[in-house]
């Protein structure tokens, strides 16, 4: 890599364009004069762009090259793409409140399908008129995922998918969307794309080995989280397979498609009040939806400073995705549990004879102690802040722990902290208690050197779950000078992302900025409890952010527990926002707590039978309501006219 030293003198006077020289025997060019220089450090080579005007990198033999600041702008696009190999493709830090040009480009040709779908249904417009339309599916883990593919394929059915501009979602409707867009044009095919999901998501699901495999890719990454150990061990669960496409393998910019964005938020800005929540994922970038500050998508979690790519990481892929938007089923006592839970179930598999055998060849000495009992440290450990969390006492894991590595360390290494000193009484205590026995155990455990690099894995993977890091990343946007971005997003190295539904569970921020000018919003909602808490809540931060949105007036309480299935929300120069319940009195009848018992947040993946019937009571939603949807689309091109 180069180590580049920022220019500290203005250039004095103005440089002619120069074509580039050969350099000289010496490996020194000179092009040019300037009081500006760049000192830029490599193995003693000579580095240049042939045919390239305005710029040229020249060493000698101390290895310092001086850089020719013809044009800053050229330096500054160089600068982001050199490698000490060979040029790397560099996503560029974007401030603007404008949507990318690929996506400009995309909707120019999206809005030519929707204009000629809307003759075809007697909605008569000019191609200036076409309605600006975003359909939003909400979270609510497999229940959102299933349900969004059950009114997706009704909206097929129904000959409107192709009125949809936009396809937003969080949480377990983005788990939909990962799988829609494994295929190229899936809106035009959605009949024999919808049985492939079907069948899959009612298959056998991935292997263990499989399973382990991916984990132990993650953790070569520069940074680990709970989001990694997420994917690996419950979305697979769910969704059945390991999506190793990323976000731009999946696109294709001649998509018959609606226009995907992925949603999540980020959880400092979240916590700490300050700065835009509000984060983006589409084929082309990543970014704060509010705040207009975007990097390209392939370059979301490498390293930058300043604007400038420092070290590039590998492109998040479809799986960890999934994770980054899925993962709020409960609070987080409850995740915590769940989650502990996975990884006792993992070390359990692990443990399996099959595994062992495996992992006993990779001993590095005959004569170290099985592998067996490493893992059975860990999966005591597991086992005992399970314990805590449910206020149960965990001494007897506790003596586990210390007898296994007694007979590791030959006596020779003892844990510190007695198991007297935990005060299950105390919740902050009790924590205070296992961070610092987590951290005790691992110390003893690093004396086996065989064991190593599982090791550190796993003692992340512990301190991930004691700190509760979710979604870390590096912040793209480190160290810029840059007034129009909030302070806050300037500040650290790194950022977490989680979950958009722990703090608003719709995407309505992703379809609310103006550069997209969205007319009408559907909302799919399948969440759980409320049926109207994602638009109130929405209308409430939007009433505090001075964006424009309508009103939603007081609903009847006989109707929050009993919701209709058809919500139109207005408001003077805002979008239409149609508002659906997933469970109401028209597909459910009487028996709408009973469907949402059967289909809870909470619960293991749903069977062929399940995934069947809640794809036909959210179809339902939009067969019901077919001509009242096309009406309100009518009426969105009334008001583009106005």
């Amino acid at each position: 890599m180069f180590t580049i030293s920022t220019p500290h003198e203005e250039i004095q006077s103005p440089i002619k364009d120069h074509l580039l020289p050969e350099p000289r025997a010496n490996g020194c060019c000179v092009i040019g004069e300037s009081h500006s220089f760049t000192r830029l450090h490599k193995n003693n080579e000579c580095i240049q762009t042939p045919g390239k005007r305005g710029i040229i990198f020249c060493l000698n033999r101390e290895q310092t090259a001086a850089v020719l600041l013809v044009n800053l702008t050229v330096l500054q696009d160089y600068t982001r793409t050199m490698s000490a190999s060979k040029p790397q493709e560099s996503g560029e830090v974007r401030i603007t409140h404008s949507l990318h040009t690929k996506e400009d480009e995309f909707l120019v040709e999206r809005r030519k399908t929707v204009f000629k779908h809307l003759e075809k249904l007697k909605i008569h417009c000019s191609r200036d008129e076409v309605p600006h339309i975003a359909l939003l599916g909400s979270g609510g883990g497999q229940r959102a995922m299933v349900g969004l593919l059950g009114s997706l394929v009704q909206l097929y059915e129904e000959d409107l998918l192709d009125c949809i501009l936009y396809l937003s979602g969080v949480s377990g409707s983005t788990w939909c969307m990962a799988s829609l867009y494994q295929e190229l044009d899936w809106s035009t095919k959605l009949d024999t794309v919808k049985d492939k999901i079907i069948e899959r998501l009612s298959g056998p699901g991935v292997s263990f080995t499989d399973k382990l495999a991916k984990l132990k890719e993650y953790y070569k990454k520069d940074i680990i989280s709970l989001t990694d150990v997420w994917a690996v061990m419950v979305v697979t669960e769910y969704v059945k397979e390991i999506d190793k496409q990323t976000l731009t393998d999946q696109w294709d910019h001649l998509s018959k498609d609606p226009f995907p964005i992925y949603a999540v938020i980020d959880k400092h800005c979240k916590q700490q009040r300050d700065g835009d929540p509000w984060f983006e994922i589409s084929p082309h970038e990543a970014g704060y939806s509010l705040s207009g500050a975007f990097v390209g998508t392939s370059s979301f979690g490498s390293q930058f400073d300043n604007g400038l790519k420092k070290k590039q990481q590998p492109e998040i892929d479809m799986l960890y995705l999934q994770a980054l938007c899925g993962s709020a089923l409960a609070d987080e006592d409850e995740i915590k549990k769940f989650l502990l839970g996975k990884i006792i179930d993992f070390l359990k598999r692990f443990l399996h004879k099959k595994q062992l055998k495996m992992s006993e060849k990779m001993r590095k000495d005959p004569k170290d102690p099985p592998v067996e009992m490493y893992y059975q440290v860990l999966m005591d450990l597991a086992e005992m802040h399970l314990s805590v969390l449910n206020g149960e006492d965990p001494s007897h894991l506790d003596q586990s722990i210390r007898t296994t590595l007694d007979d590791l360390s030959g006596g020779k290494h003892q844990l510190i902290f007695p198991i007297e000193q935990l005060n299950l009484t105390h919740k902050k205590d009790a924590k205070h208690y296992m961070n610092q026995h987590t951290e005790d155990v691992f110390n003893n455990l690093s004396h086996c050197n065989s064991f190593w690099t599982d090791l550190k894995m796993w003692k992340r993977i512990f301190e991930c779950t004691n700190h509760w890091i979710w979604g870390r990343n590096y912040d793209f946007l480190h160290n810029m000078d840059e007034q129009k971005v909030p302070a806050a997003l300037l500040k650290s190295k790194m950022r977490d992302y989680e979950d958009a539904g722990l703090l608003l569970n719709s995407p309505y921020f992703t379809a609310l900025r103006k550069e997209r000018d969205i007319d009408l919003i559907i909302s799919l909602d399948f969440s759980e409890g409320d049926p109207f808490m994602t638009v109130r809540e929405a209308a409430k931060m939007c009433k505090k952010l001075n964006i424009a949105f309508p009103d939603v007036p007081t609903i009847p309480d006989k109707e929050e527990k009993k919701p209709k299935d058809f919500y139109v929300f207005k408001g003077q120069n805002a979008p239409t926002v149609i508002h659906i319940p997933l469970f109401n009195v028209v597909n459910c009848g009487d028996d709408i707590e009973a469907w949402r018992k059967k289909y809870g947040t909470f619960q293991g993946s749903y069977s062929a039978e399940m995934i069947t019937d809640l794809m036909k009571v959210a179809g339902k939603n939009i067969s019901n309501n077919r001509e009242k949807l096309l009406k309100e689309i009518g009426a969105a091109v009334g008001q583009k006219k106005r």
